[in-house]
């Protein structure tokens, strides 16, 4: 790349996408998730939870606007994350994660909120 010094790295700055929806599926390994395992799926606009059967799938969602709180129980090696919301509904549940993903889900949530609030 022209304009350039030898051992400089180029920076590219961040880019993050507004539709952009993180994934993140519960272990195999825990119970209720063998054959088909919870998935939690975390966007600017909403968190939801599915739960895949033989045919179909059962889904909750809470909008990120509603929710109230993020609750991480860790274990030895999983963790169970609620997310509760301020409208009263059922909170959403999953457990089976590993921490760091459980760890990210609450982060990105925070984070969703944090840019909402700024961009309102």
């Amino acid at each position: 790349i022209r304009g350039r010094r030898i051992g400089e790295t180029l920076r590219v700055p961040e880019v993050r996408m507004p539709d952009q929806t993180y994934v993140f599926t519960a272990s195999r390994m825990t119970r209720g998730n063998f054959f088909f395992p919870v998935r939690i799926e975390v966007s600017a606009e909403r968190v939801v939870r599915v739960k895949p059967k033989l045919i179909g799938a059962s889904e909750e969602s809470i909008p990120i606007s509603k929710v109230a709180s993020v609750n991480i129980t860790t274990g030895l090696v999983w963790s169970e994350i609620r997310i509760d919301s301020t409208g009263g509904s059922n909170p959403i549940t999953s457990h089976g994660h590993t921490k760091a993903d459980a760890r990210r889900i609450r982060d990105l949530v925070e984070g969703f909120q944090r840019a909402a609030e700024h961009g309102a």
